[in-house]
């Protein structure tokens, strides 16, 4: 959710909606899914504030909220609010270390320069006292940091080849599990057999090549995709009724994929 102002010079407004509102409308609409943001931009909203909205959602979801966060990038945004863009790097180290503060103590004694906190706390707190964070690209980062501190990778679209690499990367740096995902833009066909046309961070293509090249990017170690449908040209509800009908389907979810094979063994 990187977009708070409406700039022309950006191209699209982003979500439109405020983050924590819309994912309150969303956690109430739903009860399976995981909601995760992609992303909260911690340098432009007050930490406390940040630890407080996703710990609320966290209780209201019953723990389905996967936080995604970054800097941000977008050079009039950080004078709206009284920031510079040279210190997004300190800021977004800041704001997870007061998430990670605000979440896991009581009466947490913070200081830094955003917060001087004594004496009171936040609540509610976080069920199981976190919640998973995913940095989103390099936030001004090195890849070390991201892996020591992270819960998980959100990264961008690169070819196989290179994707491949930079997992293989990551994985030497977390000795622990931590999943990597990426971003995909999509302009889905009408016609099931089209063949792939490069578009920005993506393709237009028909659906059996999404599933035949979601099926490699798997096959590198990639452990989630969030399609990104601002390309497209098709209404949004078809693209996701044909995604859900003829992709989907060849990519279960771990929990789901396991509930399956306990049913069958049960029924043989």
């Amino acid at each position: 959710m990187p977009v708070f102002l409406n700039v022309p010079s950006f191209g699209d407004v982003g979500h439109i909606h405020d983050l924590w509102p819309f994912m309150g409308y969303v956690t109430a609409q739903t009860s399976r899914i995981a909601l995760a943001t992609g992303s909260v931009i911690t340098t432009l909203r007050h930490p406390l504030l940040v630890a407080k909205a996703a710990a609320s959602i966290d209780r209201l979801s019953n723990q389905r909220l996967v936080l995604g966060i970054a800097t941000g990038d977008r050079p009039t945004e950080f004078p709206a609010f009284g920031q510079t863009m040279d210190a997004r790097a300190t800021l977004f180290q800041e704001a997870l270390t007061v998430l990670r503060q605000a979440w896991r103590e009581d009466f947490p004694e913070i200081s830094t320069p955003r917060v001087n906190l004594s004496g009171a706390d936040t609540l509610p707190k976080p069920a199981l006292r976190d919640i998973p964070v995913m940095v989103t690209g390099h936030s001004r980062q090195s890849v070390e940091w991201i892996a020591e501190h992270g819960d998980g990778w959100l990264y961008y679209p690169q070819n196989i080849a290179q994707q491949a690499m930079t997992i293989k990367n990551w994985r030497s740096l977390t000795p622990r599990f931590k999943p990597f995902t990426q971003s995909f833009y999509i302009d889905l066909s009408e016609n099931p057999d089209e063949p792939p046309s490069p578009i920005f961070l993506g393709f237009r293509a028909g659906h059996r090549f999404f599933t035949d090249y979601f099926s490699r990017l798997r096959d590198i170690g990639v452990n989630h995709i969030g399609l990104n449908l601002k390309y497209a040209t098709r209404p949004a509800h078809e693209i996701v009724q044909e995604l859900g009908e003829h992709v989907v389907p060849h990519f279960p979810a771990h929990a789901t994929a396991h509930l399956e094979e306990a049913q069958d063994a049960a029924r043989s």
